[in-house]
């Protein structure tokens, strides 16, 4: 087997062949070109092209920085969102820019093929100190810090209160008051009693089950059971397939037959159904379509907790650049409140600094989405997954790729009908393999 260098030259030359899940085998050094620079000259900045109002916003605030600035110049580039991970993925190191944003549950496989630098020598103290905890605890590998984010992520129940309180059910009015899983199943079976065709639930279930949507949107099931993806011991079996992970993923199949396909992604907004779960993004348009009927809810316990899924794009610095002081002062910038404001009005979502998220006014106090910042005020990181905290970081590995493509593959079989401990299982083997072909993914 190669070793050092030689296993990682044969890795970069395979590179533009393989999907993302491949490269999950490459890479593995902690060698990195980058240098401080002068914190003078040009500096490139790639991001994904979102929404238009998301794009907006980033150029609105790279031009204000290229305004304030005489000393460092930032040019963006925009690249369509479809592409932007295989375009990372793609490129050696020294071919990145200066400063990049990625997806956060990418970060550990971009580090370890040594394609970010650790932040904290370029970014000031105060800029990473602002950083609320959910998003450091993603965006840190060991002792590291590689990523901050602009914003956050979260996920809960939506409830359309006239169809709950027509059907007698009583449901949580905060974050503490979550339903059990068990109390969850019998307000399904009131709701589909007063409802026409029964179909009382949607779980966006058209975007698919074997897809991160899967991943992010019902790993909370597994993690408030009491599994997780992958143990302390570094092998998703035993916690993957446990008992706890199974009992879980069973009560979740039995939701099915109350589940509205929502294919036209309309069932909560025309009133068909009574409860959507799914993340702070629907917001706006379920907010718009039910006015004083919405009401936002935490996910079931399944014993362990709530929990919640966090984390979204985050930014780095390239780890071949030669201007880290010049990133550094860029990123600084990036993360004030008026670009994180702008940013976070733009797309709806919470806020990943904690001055902006204390002023923010859908999450702030009193604030219609403050259950979702109270949810991500108490983070499990990724080892920490205990019953009182809610908001989960996906697990910070190399091989995460692996990791959500072996599970979601498991759920949609298990949401299709399969024995949830045989596929649970067959998912732990699967992950196990190949982090024991990448020797763990240690860096």
């Amino acid at each position: 087997m190669p070793t050092g260098r030689r296993r990682r030259a044969i890795c970069l030359s395979v590179t533009l062949a393989l999907p993302v899940g491949a490269l999950a085998a490459c890479g593995g050094g902690s060698t990195s070109g980058v240098e401080a620079g002068d914190g003078r000259g040009s500096i490139s900045v790639w991001a994904h092209q979102g929404q238009d109002s998301e794009n907006k916003a980033l150029q609105n605030a790279v031009a204000a920085f290229n305004r304030t600035q005489s000393e460092v110049k930032a040019g963006l580039k925009l690249i369509p969102g479809n592409d932007y991970t295989k375009t990372i993925t793609a490129a050696a190191p020294s071919e990145l820019p200066d400063v990049m944003e990625f997806d956060g549950p990418n970060m550990a496989n971009f580090v370890y093929n040594e394609k970010l630098a650790p932040l904290n020598d370029f970014v000031p103290k105060g800029t990473v100190a602002n950083a609320t905890k959910a998003i450091a605890q993603q965006g840190t590998v060991g002792d590291d810090l590689y990523g901050l984010a602009m914003y956050d992520s979260g996920l809960g129940l939506y409830g359309n209160k006239k169809l709950l309180d027509a059907a007698g059910v009583d449901y949580p009015k905060s974050a503490g008051e979550a339903w059990t899983a068990d109390e969850f199943s019998a307000a399904l079976t009131k709701l589909a009693a007063k409802d026409p065709d029964r179909k009382v639930l949607d779980l966006q279930e058209a975007n698919g089950m074997a897809t991160e949507w899967g991943t992010y949107g019902f790993s909370p099931v597994l993690w408030s059971a009491g599994g997780r993806l992958v143990g302390d011991d570094g092998k998703a079996s035993g916690s993957l397939d446990s008992d706890a992970a199974v009992a879980g993923l069973k009560t979740f199949q039995s939701w099915k037959p109350l589940v509205d396909p929502n294919t036209d992604g309309n069932a909560m907004a025309e009133r068909k159904v009574a409860l959507s779960w799914v993340g702070h993004w629907m917001y706006p348009a379920y907010d718009k379509a039910l006015g004083k009927d919405l009401v936002v809810m935490p996910l079931p316990d399944f014993g362990k907790g709530p929990k919640t899924g966090q984390g979204s794009w985050a930014w780095g610095i390239g780890s071949d650049t030669k201007n880290g002081k010049a990133a550094g002062k860029f990123l600084e910038f990036l993360l004030n409140d008026d670009n994180v404001t702008a940013m976070t009005e733009a797309n709806g979502a919470p806020p990943a600094t904690e001055s902006a998220l204390a002023k923010s006014r859908l999450y702030g106090e009193n604030g219609p989405l403050q259950l979702f910042a109270e949810q991500l005020s108490v983070p499990c990181g990724v080892n920490r997954i205990t019953p009182t905290c809610v908001a989960t970081t996906r697990p910070v590995t190399a091989g995460y790729p692996v990791v959500t493509g072996e599970f979601s593959k498991a759920l949609n079989a298990i949401y299709g009908g399969a024995d949830p401990k045989a596929e649970l299982s067959k998912a732990a083997r699967a992950i196990d393999r190949d982090f024991a072909d990448n020797d763990g993914y240690a860096y």
